[in-house]
């Protein structure tokens, strides 16, 4: 022991204990926060009950503290005061440290009733951040900034012309752009550097995303200033939730967080994960996880197969309520938002699942009047047991349809945009596993029962399948089987398909309205607004055809087809084009114009875009050295009503007008200043002109108006300028035999 006595007052002096010095004593004896409090946890914000009814708020709470670990026997104390009654706060212990982290995690703001939620904190970060000097005992009423106006982040939708802005990415260039039918791009911004891979918009288009090494960056506003940053290393991808209002980055890299390296809004609890789930207002990470491992399978010939990473692997239910993750092969873990809890505390069991996909819009099923979020699941065939398609209703984890499937080699999950139908693309080998062919198990999700009609006059396998968005038409591309060491891929056939009509405008089973034949198309993308279609043939060397399709042409009636009346389609061949090299295609949201993009993501061969207009009309066309990518921006949903929306549509023709004389204004605009410019040039002509004259007048020259010769007269003698022009108007050879 090191106290010091040197000092120390004499018998007959004053006694001063404040002259000793007791900090190694302090030391030695003082209670280690990290060493024996880690365990417990403060439990704020509860309901304040007289004495007798203390053990019924304890064992209520209990039931709630003990779902994510498990409190010590008598491990929960909760202050009387002297009138009898709770405090309105506990301290808990539990079993492990790790529990206690749990608790704050995913217990932090419960509500316990209407009046009354529940705080969780560690006891060591208040001991920490209560210590003494750092609260000031003396209240001191907060200073609250002033009023700040920010930046409108959805801005640009009052655009008078109602022009749609895009970002493209050229060069080590990013710009966002007004889309101008006559003139082209109109710049709003363009800077240098501003990303490292790639740009992504939000979903509603809110945020232009940038990606850097250190994390994600969201961009917006008029001045396109940075609104929020989130600290990911290494960060290789993101995904938004329908909302916006969450996003999940994740980096192939496990995250290295300690002491000695600190990353700013991450804690030791992120260290060796993956994925990171944010919320987007405060900027915090909500939880993180690890990369699961992913199983390998076995080709035909038994050898090994690791599959790749899916992506989103986070998925998003339609009202950000819900965000999903499988664990292939066993289970699907639903979390709650925000608190990022498992839903009733474990995982769905659902053996050799494969793939599942939230709808994309909350459900309305008939005579279901109580709130769900559905989502699709299929498992393969296990043993004796057949494939099998389910529908699950959460929160309730009920199983509102299944259906079995037989000779099953894959599937693939397609919801209509409105969540009305769920398309099951099946995969069927024969019972010899020598040829294929593909089913379509159609689930009328909002029809009492969720009946089931099965499309299954299809002779070869299905390799896209597309809905119209808001409707209920849908395009098929199918391909052939390859031959064996066939250098060319097979050829394509395009396939139509629509409801029959039926009585009061309800939509009837699925008939096939015409299939073309002999083509090299794989892709399908239907505009934002339903109706056109564009059926294109992407990332090919022999072929990049695009061909515009309207599923509701108005025809003469002299002209229409057998049939037409029967069925919700007007099938036309609007137009056909061809763009060298083309990768990616895109609508902008109001579904009149389409851009084609040859990326230098993928190839440097004559990178840049075409646009196009909804009925294949090319209006201009740039080839743009490293050009990488043009992305529309989105729009968030309308805020008019359906009867709204019809109206409007009702009286399209007057709207026209309107636009047409806006239109023809800015023509007449673009024209003036045509002609202003000429009148200028032919000012700054005759002001030449005059100078020339006046210089040769003063050197003594006269000249003639009538044929633009100069005479100069020099000592007596006159002299004619006059210059010679020869001009070669046609020129033709002949060979004379």
């Amino acid at each position: 022991m090191a106290t010091t006595y040197e000092n120390l007052p004499m018998d007959d002096e004053e006694f001063d204990e404040s002259q000793i010095d007791f900090t190694d004593i302090e030391d030695q004896y003082q209670v280690r926060l990290d060493e024996g409090l880690d365990a417990f946890v403060v439990i704020d914000g509860l309901p304040v009950v007289p004495g007798d009814s203390k053990a019924k708020l304890v064992k209520f709470v209990l039931r709630k503290l003990n779902s994510v670990g498990k409190v010590k026997e008598d491990g929960v104390h909760m202050p009387v005061g002297d009138d009898g009654k709770t405090e309105g706060y506990a301290f808990v212990e539990y079993n492990a440290p790790s529990e206690a982290v749990a608790a704050v995690k995913q217990l932090h703001l419960t509500p316990l009733d209407k009046k009354h939620t529940m705080q969780v904190n560690k006891l060591t970060d208040i001991d920490r951040f209560g210590k003494e000097g750092r609260v000031d005992e003396e209240y001191h009423e907060p200073h609250i900034e002033p009023f700040q106006q920010k930046e409108h982040l959805r801005s640009w939708l009052g655009d008078a012309e109602g022009r749609d802005q895009m970002v493209m990415f050229r060069n080590e260039k990013v710009g966002v752009f007004w889309n101008n039918k006559e003139d082209g791009p109109e710049p709003v911004v363009d800077r240098e550097n501003w990303t490292e891979s790639f740009v992504q918009w939000s979903p509603q288009g809110t945020y232009l995303t940038s990606m850097h090494a250190q994390g994600v960056q969201l961009w917006g506003g008029k001045a396109w200033s940075r609104q929020k940053r989130f600290a990911h290393p290494g960060v290789n991808l993101v995904d938004f939730s329908p909302s916006e209002r969450y996003v999940t980055t994740w980096s192939h890299r496990p995250l290295q967080v300690d002491e000695n390296h600190p990353v700013p809004s991450l804690s030791l609890e992120e260290d060796g994960k993956n994925y990171i789930i944010w919320d987007i207002a405060t900027g915090k990470p909500l939880r993180s996880f690890a990369t699961l491992d992913v199983p390998t399978s076995t080709d035909a010939e038994g050898n090994p197969v690791k599959k790749k990473m899916q992506w989103p692997t986070f998925k998003w239910s339609a009202d950000d309520k819900y965000v999903a993750r499988m664990t292939p092969n066993q289970s699907i873990s639903v979390y709650e938002l925000p608190r990022m809890n498992l839903l009733d505390k474990q995982s769905i069991k659902i053996e050799g699942v494969v793939d599942f996909e939230w709808a994309p819009a909350t459900p309305k099923r008939d005579g279901i009047k109580t709130y769900e979020q559905l989502f699709c699941y299929w498992t393969p065939e296990l043993g004796s047991n057949p494939a099998k398609v389910g529908l699950m209703s959460v929160p309730s984890k009920e199983i509102v349809r299944t259906r079995n499937l037989f000779n099953v080699s894959d599937a693939k999950l397609h919801w209509q945009s409105e969540g009305a139908y769920v398309c099951v693309k099946v995969d069927r080998h024969s019972k010899s596993k020598k040829s294929m062919a593909t089913n379509l198990e159609i689930f009328r999700v909002k029809e009492k029962g969720v009946p089931v009609e099965v499309v299954d006059s299809l002779k070869d396998a299905v390799i896209n399948f597309a809905w119209e968005p808001k409707g209920n038409r849908f395009v098929i591309i199918t391909a052939g089987e390859i031959p064996a060491g066939a250098a060319v891929p097979p050829k394509t056939a395009v396939s139509f398909f629509a409801p029959e009509k039926l009585k009061g405008g309800a939509p009837g089973n699925f008939r096939h309205i015409r299939t073309v034949d002999k083509k090299n198309s794989n892709a399908i993308y239907w505009s934002p607004k339903g109706r056109f279609v564009v059926v294109a043939t992407l990332q090919s060397q022999q072929s990049f055809d695009l061909d515009f399709w309207d599923l509701s042409f108005d025809k003469p009636k002299d002209e229409a087809e057998k049939g037409d009346k029967e069925l919700n389609a007007n099938l036309q061949l609007m137009a056909t084009a061809e763009h060298y090299g083309m990768t990616d295609i895109e609508w902008d949201p109001s579904g009149r114009y389409l851009a084609t993009v040859a990326s230098a993501f993928r190839h440097h061969m004559e990178n840049g875009y075409h646009m196009y207009d909804f009925k294949g009309t090319l209006l201009r066309e740039e080839h743009i050295d490293r050009f990488k990518q043009l992305i529309w921006r989105p729009r968030p949903a309308t805020l008019l009503s359906k009867e709204e929306q019809a109206e409007i549509r009702k009286n399209l023709r007057n709207y026209s007008k309107i636009f047409d004389e806006q239109d023809q204004a800015k023509k007449n605009t673009a024209n003036k200043a045509v002609i202003e410019e000429r009148q200028r040039m032919l000012t700054e002509w005759l002001e030449f002109r005059k100078s020339m004259r006046e210089m040769l007048e003063e050197e003594g020259a006269e000249i003639e108006l009538n044929n633009g010769k100069v005479i100069r007269e020099e000592d007596g003698e006159v002299e004619e300028i006059e210059e010679i022009v020869e001009e070669i108007i046609e020129e033709s050879e002949e060979v004379v035999q």
